[in-house]
């Protein structure tokens, strides 16, 4: 019998060595699966999975000896994602639009602004104004009874013509405050308030206020409030000498030649109060006319010399209105100052508005001669200005040295 129990220490020593290296391993042993019996009676149980145990932090975490926990890093990113730090620099290329391509397809958005500027080019709009043997405004005018010669060559078919009683107005008030107008200054002022009340309307006119002396000077900036413009004319104070030529010059380049209309087509207008005489411009007399003419602008000038003779500026004042399709007036006392405000109003409400393509159109910015004419009835004498620039597709708006 002794004999037969020698082997059972060893085998419980090997059993014991096994189980002691397996808690090491695992941290713990293995627990023996329950033998436990339900009482009679009981609902039967179930035995749940076991519940996962969430990952172990960090040894710096948990483990004192490891000293204060560190803070966790974010898992590293791939090698083929670098970090944000590390992203080159935009190319400036990349940026730029992509070049216009030829897919055939629909027309894309510079397509179409292309297309705008192709017709802003070929298509040429006129302003006219008939008027009797007497003078009077002849308002009755349909298509058929005008012809327009373009650079020498009829038009044959005009794309638009309208009567525009209400073309909205796009007006720069320029009154000289020089010091050869001194005396009558604050008639014309008023005068000129009195005219902007009649002739500007709410949400369909607009008009500019500029004195000129040396130097132009806007005292009120486009604006349809006529309380605002009433204040910028009486803003002006008369002293200096007389940059007539800048001024016209500025408003037109400046000013008018940009000025459009929501509403479609629009009348460019300026009205000019003025002796006519200029001693300190530096652009010249016919370089404000090219540039009135390439921003389409009619000019109306009411000389203030009322001495009873013409004098040289009167003349240029006069040049200015033949070249533009307006008109000049030389009232003989300040009272007539008035009257020539409103035939101005009534002559801005009494036109007629004409569109058309002109025949072998070449942009090659030259000068195009315009002649409208009324064949059926010589008794009709149209004015509108003289011609237009037509302008280059690349050709910027020419610029005076200096300015």
């Amino acid at each position: 019998m002794i004999g037969l129990m020698r082997p059972y220490p060893v085998v419980l020593t090997a059993i014991l060595l096994i189980g002691s290296a397996f808690a090491q391993n695992t941290g713990e042993l293995p627990s023996a699966p329950s033998t436990q019996r339900p009482f009679p009676g009981d609902p039967p149980r179930t035995t749940p999975p076991p519940a996962q145990q969430p990952a172990k932090p960090p040894a710096q975490a948990t483990d004192p000896a490891a000293g204060p926990a560190l803070e966790t890093l974010p898992p590293p990113k791939s090698e083929s994602q670098p970090p944000a730090a590390e992203k080159p620099a935009p190319d400036v290329k990349a940026a730029q639009p992509p070049a216009k391509q030829t897919t055939g397809g629909g027309p894309s958005a510079s397509d179409e602004s292309l297309t705008k500027i192709v017709h802003i080019v070929n298509e040429v709009n006129l302003v006219f104004t008939a008027t009797d043997k007497h003078g009077h405004f002849v308002k009755d005018l349909k298509k058929d009874d005008i012809t327009v010669t373009d650079d020498g060559k009829l038009v044959k078919d005009l794309l638009e013509f309208e009567s525009e009683t209400n073309l909205p107005l796009r007006v720069g008030l320029l009154i000289d405050a020089s010091n050869s107008i001194r005396d009558r200054f604050r008639f014309e002022q008023e005068s000129a308030v009195e005219f902007l009340n009649q002739i500007i309307r709410r949400n369909s006119d607009q008009a500019f206020v500029m004195g000129f002396d040396s130097t132009p000077d806007i005292t009120q900036d486009f604006t349809d409030d006529t309380a605002k413009l009433s204040t910028g004319v009486r803003k002006l104070r008369p002293g200096g000498g007389t940059a007539l030529f800048d001024a016209l010059y500025d408003s037109c380049h400046d000013k008018l030649m940009t000025a459009v209309s929501p509403k479609g087509a629009t009348r460019r207008a300026i009205i000019l109060l003025t002796d006519g005489d200029d001693n300190q411009s530096r652009v010249t007399r016919e370089q404000a006319i090219e540039m009135a003419q390439r921003a389409e602008v009619v000019i109306y000038a009411i000389s203030t010399n009322i001495t009873g003779a013409k004098s040289p500026g009167d003349k240029v004042l006069e040049r200015f209105a033949a070249a533009t399709g307006g008109r000049v007036f030389f009232p003989y006392k300040m009272e007539d100052v008035t009257n020539a405000f409103t035939e101005i109003q009534d002559e801005l409400r009494s036109q007629y508005h004409v569109a058309y393509k002109p025949p072998d159109f070449t942009a090659d910015g030259r000068f195009r001669s315009v002649l409208v004419d009324v064949p059926r009835n010589k008794s009709v004498h149209v004015r509108t200005r003289k011609g237009y620039y037509a302008q280059k597709d690349t050709q910027s708006i020419p610029t005076v040295p200096g300015r």
